[in-house]
């Protein structure tokens, strides 16, 4: 929840290669105090059924920019795993994930809640600041 001194970070992931949210992908986030400060790392929870983080932890106060890293490979790589059990003459030797990582960077400013969906598919992926 953001205050007046806090922004606040929520985000979700939608497989539109199937239309459906994807579970089980870990996120972690991190923040920074200005454009030229590190990066803090603030931990991190991973997608449930519905494809949202419901507990990403609370930003520190001071902060301007936000990173989100979706680790996506580990959620692709079940996904062929399955497919490949199901429909084993359509394997794809040598396929692999394209994009195993995710990082979406973003500015922030206090009073305001950044909610960050992930449009993800095998071989591209969009963001956009939702409400």
């Amino acid at each position: 929840m953001s205050t007046s001194t806090t922004a606040s970070v929520s985000t979700h992931i939608l497989d539109t290669s199937l239309g459906r949210p994807a579970e089980g992908v870990p996120v972690r986030i991190a923040a920074r105090a200005g454009r030229d400060a590190a990066w803090q790392a603030l931990g991190g929870s991973a997608t449930d059924a519905d494809g949202r983080c419901k507990d990403l932890p609370a930003l520190p106060e001071g902060i301007t920019h936000v990173r989100l890293d979706f680790a996506v490979e580990p959620y692709f790589l079940k996904k062929q795993a399955d497919a490949q059990q199901d429909a084993p003459a359509n394997r794809d030797s040598g396929a692999g994930v394209f994009f195993p990582e995710v990082a979406i960077t973003f500015a922030v400013v206090p009073g305001e809640h950044y909610h960050v969906p992930l449009l993800l598919n095998p071989f591209g992926y969009s963001v956009y600041r939702g409400s």
